[in-house]
C-alpha cells in the first residue's frame, strides 16, 4: 500500500514538473504575442525586427512570465519562499559558483571538440543567428544573462521543477529529470540539423547546474553560474562576429 502511494506521488510530481516546464512557455509566448500586437498598433512591427523580438521575448518570458508564474505556483500550493532557498553566497557557494562555471565552459569545449572530430552536426540556436546579423544584441544579452535569463530559468527549472521532483524522488533522479525537461525546451529555439545533439549538450550542462543547486541548497549559485556561462558565450560570439570589442 505504501509502495503504491509512493508511486502515485512520484507520478504526480513528474506530471507537475512537466506542467511547470511547458505551461510557462505557452503563457510566455502569448504574453510576447500580446506585447507585439500592442507595439504594432503604435507602428512598431516586431515581426520584421528579429533583434527586438528576441529582446522582448527575453524580458517578457524569462523575466515577467517565469518570475510571475513562480510566485503564483508558490501561492497556490501554500509554499513560502523557503521552498526555493535564495541567499547571499557564502565562501563555499562562491567557490562552487566559480568551479561550476569553469566546468560548464570546459564541458562545452570538450563536447564541441568531440562533435567536431566525429564530424557530427549540431543545430544552432536562433539567438546566435539573430546576434550574428546584429552583434549589438550579444552585448545587450550579457547583462540580461545575469539579470533575467540566469535567475528566471534557474527559478523555474532548478527551484520549482527540480524542487517539486525532489519532494517524492531521490535527489539524483530529480536532477536528471529536471535537466531533461530543461534541455527539451531548447527544441523550440533551434534551427538546422542536429537538434538532438544540441539538446544532449544542454542536458549535460544542466546536470552541472542541478548538481550545484542540490549541493549548496542556494538558488543563487546556479543562477550566477548560468548567467556567467551565457554571458561568456555572448561575449565570445560578439568578438567572433565583429573581430573585437
Amino acid at each position: 500500500m505504501n509502495n503504491t502511494s509512493g508511486f502515485d506521488t512520484g507520478i504526480r510530481s513528474v506530471a507537475t514538473a512537466i506542467g511547470l516546464t511547458f505551461v510557462p512557455i505557452v503563457i510566455g509566448s502569448v504574453v510576447v504575442l500580446g506585447a507585439s500586437s500592442v507595439l504594432l498598433v503604435v507602428g512598431i512591427d516586431v515581426s520584421s525586427r528579429p533583434s527586438l523580438r528576441l529582446l522582448l521575448s527575453t524580458v517578457l518570458l524569462q523575466g515577467l512570465t517565469f518570475g510571475g508564474l513562480a510566485l503564483v505556483y508558490l501561492k497556490i500550493r501554500g509554499l513560502g519562499f523557503g521552498f526555493v532557498p535564495v541567499s547571499v553566497p557564502n565562501k563555499r557557494d562562491i567557490a562552487v559558483t566559480v568551479v561550476g562555471t569553469i566546468a560548464l565552459i570546459l564541458l562545452l569545449l570538450s563536447v564541441s571538440g568531440i562533435i567536431s572530430i566525429l564530424d557530427i552536426e549540431s543545430a544552432q540556436n536562433t539567438v546566435v543567428t539573430i546576434g550574428q546579423q546584429n552583434p549589438v544584441v550579444f552585448l545587450i544579452l550579457i547583462p540580461l544573462s545575469f539579470l533575467l535569463v540566469g535567475p528566471g530559468e534557474e527559478l523555474l527549472f532548478r527551484g520549482l521543477v527540480q524542487g517539486t521532483l525532489a519532494e517524492s524522488l531521490h535527489p539524483t533522479r530529480a536532477v536528471i529529470l529536471a535537466s531533461a525537461l530543461f534541455a527539451s525546451i531548447h527544441l523550440f529555439s533551434l534551427s538546422g540539423e542536429g537538434k538532438l545533439v544540441y539538446i544532449a549538450i544542454a542536458f549535460i550542462l544542466a546536470l552541472v547546474l542541478g548538481g550545484a543547486y542540490e549541493y549548496t541548497g542556494n538558488l543563487t549559485v546556479p543562477a550566477l553560474m548560468h548567467g556567467a556561462y551565457n554571458a561568456l558565450q555572448f561575449a565570445g560570439a560578439y568578438i567572433s562576429s565583429t573581430g573585437g570589442f
